[in-house]
């Protein structure tokens, strides 16, 4: 039964990488509906102009913080969301031990800070604690097929020591804690040279540039419209469930359609070139979303279609500023 506590509308919601893509995101639509947002970031990867858009609402703080420093915030806290990471494989392998620290020291202070505050703690995990998966589509019970020492290691056993950590506090000193995992999301505010494959083809295929496809682009992806992602996440830290919960489109998709249909969208001429796969790539992703149907009643609205036009509008806009 869907159980809705009102943190997200009526409350004050601290949001770690709240300048990040996801983060703010996630600050926008907690702003919008009637919550105080106190935005920490350290600007590793987010960027103040993520959340420009933002700081005249009185509602709204935004805060320069390295959580694997400290994390200080006076006043009253209803919820936390741990969103502070590297997210792409180009800003984990440039920076492995950050996003080990994040991770790790940085979930332990963002905890702690929940547990001093009597706040809900919402970290935000990733479809990547499956690693390169044997089981298809993957649910929450699935414990994964990963590589610690491989070169994503640093990302996806960062992500597995968050939720074993967040855990921990759960059943040893009583935080209310969920764990949301998320799939591949996109849509508005990607960074251009992020290495992920979506905001990567965009980019080429509006510069006339080669789209570049590794491997020969058989494997799969499951793609969320970076909205759909929000409305689950603020669902769940409402709901008061404790997760590990997948939030992510089931629909399937090879990267090379994925690639095809950047094309398409952008109205290019760009040709798909074929590079090396890089190591550790997983041949498949997919979630299975029953357990967020069940409890949330949520399912993905915004189809891959509408989605990728927005997301090319957005781009081309951005892109023609610093042209």
């Amino acid at each position: 039964m869907r159980v809705q506590r009102g943190v997200s509308s009526a409350g004050r919601v601290v949001v770690t990488g709240g300048a990040g893509f996801l983060g703010s995101h996630l600050c926008t639509e907690l702003l919008d509906r009637g919550a105080e947002v106190v935005c920490l970031d350290s600007f590793l990867t987010g960027s103040p102009a993520n959340v420009a858009h933002l700081i005249d609402n009185p509602r709204f703080h935004l805060t320069r913080c390295d959580v694997t420093d400290f994390v200080h915030v006076p006043g009253p806290v209803d919820a936390v969301l741990h969103f502070a990471s590297p997210a792409s494989p180009v800003d984990y392998l440039q920076l492995p031990i950050e996003t080990l620290k994040v991770g790790s020291i940085g979930t332990g202070h963002a905890l702690g800070l929940a547990k001093d505050k009597g706040a809900r703690f919402l970290i935000a995990s990733t479809s990547e604690v499956y690693g390169d998966p044997q089981v298809h589509p993957q649910r929450e019970d699935y414990w994964g097929h990963v590589n610690p020492v491989g070169p994503r290691g640093v990302y996806d056993e960062a992500k597995r020591y968050g939720e074993a950590l967040t855990t921990a506090y759960r059943s040893a000193h009583g935080v209310d804690t969920a764990i949301v995992r998320i799939f591949n999301t996109y849509g508005p505010r990607m960074r251009p040279h992020d290495g992920r494959a979506i905001p990567t083809f965009i980019r080429q295929a509006l510069a006339g540039e080669p789209v570049t496809v590794a491997g020969d682009g058989s494997q799969t992806r499951s793609v969320c419209y970076v909205d759909d992602l929000v409305r689950g996440v603020l669902g769940l830290l409402d709901s008061g469930h404790p997760g590990p919960m997948n939030i992510g489109n089931p629909r399937e998709l090879t990267v090379r359609q994925i690639a095809e249909d950047v094309v398409a969208a952008t109205g290019s001429r760009s040709r798909i070139d074929f590079i090396p796969r890089p190591v550790d790539d997983p041949e498949v992703r997919r979630p299975d979303t029953g357990l967020a149907t069940e409890v949330l009643g949520w399912a993905p609205e915004v189809e891959w279609e509408e989605g990728l036009e927005r997301t090319v509008g957005w781009f081309t806009t951005a892109l023609s500023r610093t042209a």
